[in-house]
């Protein structure tokens, strides 16, 4: 590469509209700044008393650039810029995922952009080391290797549909950051619905009504409820991964940032995916704020309404606002209308799933599946004992209790 087309790429870096953003990025940004020194070090007369310091400040610019390279972790410059290409979310792909009309001129600007962008994907470390020859060993090298970032890109457009864009493309895991924002989750539970024993039925109508909303079809806001441990929150957990090829994505939300959601549907609602919002161990006080916030919600609320999003939600307790019965006998005058109010919440969801503790011979059942699954070689009459002493000890059995019996049996094998 020579001083004009480093020259040329930098400009052309500093004309990016649509992916403009882009130039904020850590990486991107440090390798915009390589190029700027090294065309102005490339474009130095042998004579310039000033090539000593365009070379200085080239190899300080180039070797920052490496060093954020390096510090993402990516495999290469090329797979970076790849994936920062494909993450970004600018109003092309927005629009292209509500399916609303792009107009011409910014069309052609991401067509170009593109373009632009593939060159980048080309460099290579020599057609920065070419620059400084004498002292060529001295600075670091980069990985790199021939990538397609516009095939790559119009791959992920025809797929826009399914898979939605940017990184709800790459991941399918969300939460809500502090600040409202959402965040994906890198490293999710990789909980399977064959690594869940019992509660077939409960399962099915989870899955079915996830897979109509997949469809397009009418699905039901669902309200899991039953004993702790039982697998409510895997059983989410479990669908969302099952399901996740199909362009199924789960965002989960604590209690206290259900007055987030509303501003939530409005982004969501114009992605492509069908979304899961997750709330997980759901229960209020009779004066929290956020059971009017949730109950607006789940009615359908003008600013709370979106076809490719259900909650999901989990409780321990059937009516999710706490009682005392104090309250129940307070002064208010209408205090039918409040108790009313209050325990039928829970009957705003459309389907409600309810998971009891399992008996005695199926909590064994689970047992010995895991049991088998980890390898775990005991009398059966000796694992049924050490289980059922284990349930006893830990107050109950459950299939949270199952798991966790296997697990220390496993720890104790270790030793």
């Amino acid at each position: 590469m020579d001083a004009k087309d480093m020259t040329d790429l930098t400009f052309r870096l500093q004309t990016l509209a649509v992916f403009r953003s882009l130039l904020d990025d850590s990486v991107i940004s440090a390798l915009a700044r390589a190029l700027h020194d090294g065309a102005k070090l490339a474009s130095d007369e042998e004579d310039d008393e000033d090539a000593s310091a365009d070379a200085v400040a080239f190899a300080g610019s180039y070797a920052s650039f490496v060093s954020a390279l390096f510090e993402s972790e990516a495999q290469g410059l090329s797979s970076y810029i790849c994936d920062a290409v494909v993450d970004n979310e600018n109003v092309y792909l927005r629009r292209i995922g509500a399916g609303e009309p792009v107009g011409k001129a910014m069309e052609e600007a991401a067509e170009r952009e593109l373009a632009v962008l593939q060159r980048l994907c080309d460099l290579t470390p020599e057609d920065f080391l070419a620059l400084l020859p004498g002292v060529a060993d001295s600075l670091p090298a980069f990985d790199t290797e021939k990538a397609d970032l516009i095939g790559l890109y119009h791959a992920r457009l025809r797929d826009i549909g399914k898979f939605g864009y940017g990184m709800y493309a790459r991941y399918h895991v969300f939460r809500v950051g502090d600040k409202g924002e959402i965040v994906p989750v890198h490293h999710p539970d990789p909980q399977r619905l064959c690594d869940l024993v019992e509660y077939g039925r409960e399962k099915k109508i989870i899955l079915d009504n996830t897979k109509a909303l997949l469809a397009g079809l009418p699905a039901a806001n669902i309200l899991l409820t039953g004993d702790a441990g039982t697998g409510k929150s895997s059983t989410i957990k479990a669908v969302a991964n099952e399901l996740a090829g199909e362009g199924l994505r789960i965002l989960e939300v604590r209690k206290e940032q259900l007055r987030d959601i509303p501003a939530i549907l409005d982004v969501l609602t114009r992605n492509p995916c069908k979304f899961i919002i997750f709330i997980d161990d759901l229960s209020f006080s009779h004066d929290d704020d956020n059971f009017a916030a949730l109950k607006a919600i789940l009615e359908g609320s003008v600013s709370a309404k979106s076809d490719n999003v259900v909650i999901y939600a989990t409780s321990n307790r059937r009516h999710l606002v706490r009682e005392t019965f104090s309250e129940r006998e307070g002064d208010e005058v209408h205090l039918n209308d409040t108790l009313q109010e209050i325990v039928s919440l829970s009957d705003r969801f459309g389907i409600h799933v309810s998971f009891s503790k399992p008996d005695k011979k199926t909590y064994l059942e689970i047992v010995h599946k895991l049991a088998r699954e980890k390898g775990i070689e005991m009398e059966e009459q000796e694992l049924d004992l050490a289980a059922e002493r284990f349930a006893t000890r830990r107050g109950g059995r459950s299939a949270r209790g199952a798991r966790q019996f296997v697990d220390s049996l496993l720890s104790n094998k270790a030793e």
